[in-house]
């Protein structure tokens, strides 16, 4: 059976653990090149050691795609290491917690710039490279947040909602040679819904009750989004475009 992403060079930020890791793994498991990104080192060379064991093809390359200096070395690497780009996901995230008026001024910047102005820079020099191949596809994770108030979370939920504009624009501007499209999980088993619930009085109860509220009954696994980034990723969803899926277990239809 013909692999889904054979030899696609993609970028995955924020894959050293979670969602991002199980995003990478499947992606190299169905032929992709992967530059595994993130900034622990450590677990990074983990990722890529679990996809080579898979004779699958991967490569740390280890940035903070926070700041524009590290994107451009990301990028740059890429292109050293596999000399091109042909998807993006752009997978990397910080939670920042505190309301308005206690978040800290520098967390409140942290989240911003990981969350949405990682993605400007990363494609403001992805993109050109995919349109002088012909071709491309973009994938951002962002979240429910996007569309759903949290207790002390304005940062980012604002960082979150900012993807929904910003993917569609993307699809708008760049096609049809670039595809973009928005996955928003919603509670997904991962350290990052464990830091969430410390926003809540009870964080267990806070994790148990999220789980509940979803129509399927259970928390998500990082498997089950990066199934969602493969479809999209890959030409199995050649007509879609410019949309959101939510990947929630049906909790934003209550």
């Amino acid at each position: 059976m013909k692999q889904k992403l054979q030899n696609k060079i993609t970028i995955v930020t924020g894959a050293t653990s979670g969602m991002g890791a199980a995003i990478a793994k499947l992606f190299a498991a169905e032929g992709a090149k992967v530059i595994v990104n993130g900034r622990n080192e450590e677990r990074g060379n983990q990722v890529v050691s679990s996809i080579v064991e898979s004779n699958g093809q991967a490569t740390f390359v280890q940035s903070d795609i926070s700041t524009e200096e590290g994107n451009a070395f990301l990028f740059h690497e890429t292109m050293k290491i596999y000399g091109g780009l042909d998807i993006v996901v752009a997978n990397a995230g910080y939670l920042g917690l505190g309301s308005i008026t206690e978040v800290s001024i520098d967390t409140w910047h942290q989240t911003i710039n990981t969350n949405l102005n990682s993605i400007f820079y990363l494609l403001r020099l992805a993109i050109p490279e995919m349109l002088k191949r012909g071709k491309g596809n973009v994938v951002v994770n962002g979240s429910i947040a996007g569309f759903k108030s949290f207790p002390n979370h304005p940062a980012y939920n604002a960082s979150k909602g900012a993807l929904v504009p910003l993917v569609k624009q993307i699809a708008l501007e760049y096609g049809p040679k670039i595809r973009a499209n928005l996955i928003c999980p919603g509670p997904i088993d991962t350290p990052l819904i464990w830091d969430s619930a410390q926003a809540f009085p009870d964080p267990d109860k806070a994790v148990a009750d999220a789980a509940k509220a979803t129509l399927i009954g259970r928390l998500g696994t990082p498997g089950d989004v990066a199934k969602a980034a493969l479809f999209l990723a890959s030409e199995d969803s050649s007509f879609i475009t410019g949309t959101t899926i939510t990947v929630d277990g049906g909790i934003m239809t209550k």
